[in-house]
């Protein structure tokens, strides 16, 4: 079990990239808030050594995204309807960025992980290789897929 001190300080690292993932993946709050709270119990009861900083860093996007993907796939989340998808009522956004943000939440989740990390995270493709454990050539081919994907539906140069 970690001390109160060390649950504190990976709050204040860690907190903002758990909560983005979470919302990248479930597009609830709610469902958001659930999984921050397990993602950090988790690291509080673990007793994992990390090599590094970004040896946490990785560890915390590993196990938000597995609890994003156990929640998605649990019975209950499957036979039911969000209230959000029935008021349909999103967040105001700038529209530029509301464009981009809505294209990527569209893409299929292998190629929606990998733009987040490299994107969002700053991660390169060796690291998200290993954080999703994927070949790093598979990355690549997912980034490059994902880019593709991305121009067609926001109408980018097609003299490439």
């Amino acid at each position: 079990m970690r001390s109160e001190i060390e649950i504190s300080a990976a709050l204040d690292r860690y907190s903002d990239t758990v909560r983005r993932l979470c919302m990248v993946h479930l597009k609830n709050i709610a469902d958001t808030e659930d999984i921050f709270q397990t993602v950090f119990l988790k690291y509080a009861l673990s007793s994992a050594e990390f090599e590094s900083r970004e040896h946490e860093k990785a560890w915390f996007i590993r196990v938000t995204i597995n609890a994003c993907r156990d929640l998605l796939r649990s019975f209950f989340r499957r036979r039911t309807v969000s209230l959000d998808e029935l008021t349909e009522q999103a967040a105001p956004l700038e529209e530029d960025n509301r464009e981009v943000l809505e294209a990527v939440l569209s893409l299929p989740l292998k190629y929606k992980e990998a733009v987040y990390l490299h994107y969002y995270e700053d991660y390169t493709a060796p690291e998200i290789a290993k954080i999703l454990g994927k070949n790093v050539n598979t990355v690549y081919t997912l980034l490059n897929r994902a880019r593709g994907m991305l121009k067609e539906k926001l109408g980018g140069d097609r003299d490439e």
